[in-house]
């Protein structure tokens, strides 16, 4: 019997596109039902566009089903991806503007701090809703988010479904462990680590190649090469500070702590000058997402235009998919997963990204013991902030979100208490339509 994968959110054409090529790649899903499922019936088309010239030039046998009806979609599948995004950019830019104009800088915003706190209010709400249809309509389904605020949409998730198999991807584990090794002239096959934390500030735990540290070499290229040290400006003074390096690019990074973004002469110093993808500008994402609302059309017509490669890419979701109910070759991979005696440092019960076993018998998170304090110290304050926002948003407690903000790293170096609750009352009333959990 051929498999079902709906794909929730399919609009977002590139993570649909490399995910929906992934899996194809995989013997066991050939002839799988790929079901394209998004609120926007234009970009829908798009991606059933493309996704029907994979099929197409891999000579798959795959059927590819659209529609704009989540019950269509879910119905007797067993796989689950969601790439959602909550609001247009008109929405979602006031989560940048406003503490900008308190003078809270965001590169991105959409993970942790005012940012991605409102994101995340936002966004549970559909989130909850797609996962309450999972449970209805295709309840033994592998759930996979690829949807931002990932720890705490998460650990709302898993806190009202602990018996859905579920886990929240990012890409940026095995990105920053190919960066490493290129730096130190490695190949990504010969680099093993042990990473943990919670997402987007997850830490390698150890980083070897060929079984021996390769943190000394690590090291020496930041410190001795100037082009190593300028593609990541803000990840690799966090290395040189803690000792270990984390997960996620330099821009988000400079969002999550004290350090980087509190004064303009610091973020011209640090968050500017860098070569990599995202060195940290103000507003990257946001002007991005402004740039694709005139182009994104373009793209997609120039993407047929060019040559198509088929092979397997690095995300997680196919690979998962096939040690589960696929040809079965287990796949370990780090994910999104609540702290029952996984991290010992960290609070139990917030969601923390750490090892899991992908296998026959589902998804096994693996324990890793204590991080390093001054690891479990940036990592731990994050966890408990988000903590206090999901619990905020369960029990519809503005009161509550507040208090979370107040203990943002970055809010915190920037403003006065007073000043937080200022910017958060703009926000919540920027968003009153959006938040029927406050009402």
């Amino acid at each position: 019997m051929a498999h079902k994968i709906a794909f929730i959110g399919a609009g977002s054409f590139g993570f649909t596109r490399s995910l929906v090529r992934d899996l194809l790649s995989f013997p066991a899903f050939h002839d799988a039902t790929i079901s394209l499922m998004d609120i926007n019936a234009e970009r829908l088309a798009a991606i059933k566009r493309a996704v029907d010239r994979i099929v197409a030039e891999g000579k798959y046998s795959a059927k590819v089903e659209a529609t704009m009806d989540r019950k269509e979609a879910l119905m007797g599948a067993e796989g689950v991806v969601t790439t959602i995004l909550a609001g247009e950019v008109d929405v979602w830019q006031h989560d940048i503007l406003i503490p900008k104009k308190y003078g809270v800088d965001t590169n991105v915003g959409d993970t942790r701090g005012p940012s991605g706190i409102f994101r995340y209010l936002r966004t549970v709400n559909p989130i909850m809703e797609i996962a309450a249809d999972i449970d209805r309509y295709c309840p033994g389904a592998v759930y996979l988010n690829y949807t931002n605020p990932m720890a705490m949409l998460c650990r709302t998730v898993q806190g009202a479904y602990p018996h859905i198999v579920t886990s929240g991807l990012c890409h940026s584990v095995q990105g920053t462990a190919s960066m490493l090794a290129k730096w130190i002239g490695a190949k990504n096959e010969d680099v093993t680590y042990t990473c943990a934390g919670i997402n987007h500030q997850a830490f390698y735990l150890d980083f070897r190649v060929n079984g021996q540290d390769a943190y000394p070499l690590i090291r020496k290229a930041i410190t001795e090469r100037p082009e190593v040290y300028n593609e990541e400006i803000v990840r690799n003074e966090m290395f040189l500070a803690l000792g270990y390096y984390v997960t996620e690019s330099s821009g988000h990074n400079s969002e999550y702590n004290a350090w980087f973004r509190k004064r303009p002469d610091l973020i011209e110093k640090y968050c500017l000058p860098g070569t990599g993808w995202n060195p940290g500008e103000y507003a990257y994402i946001l002007n991005e997402y402004r740039r694709r609302e005139t182009t994104w059309k373009k793209e997609i017509d120039e993407w047929f235009e060019k040559p198509l490669d088929l092979s397997r890419g690095q995300e997680y979701a196919a690979y998962i998919f096939n040690a589960i109910f696929g040809d079965g070759e287990m796949f370990k991979f780090n994910g999104n997963v609540r702290n029952f005696g996984l991290v010992d440092n960290l609070p139990y019960g917030c969601c923390v990204e750490v090892p899991v076993l992908a296998s026959k018998r589902g998804l096994e998170p693996i324990h890793v013991g204590k991080m390093p304090p001054q690891l479990a110290l940036l990592s731990g304050t994050s966890a408990q902030i988000e903590e206090m926002v999901v619990e905020g948003s369960l029990a519809g407690d503005r009161e509550m979100i507040y208090q979370a903000i107040c203990y943002d790293p970055l809010t915190s170096a920037v403003l006065s208490l007073r000043e937080i609750r200022d910017m958060v009352d703009e926000m919540f009333k920027q968003n009153e339509e959006w938040l029927p959990q406050f009402k």
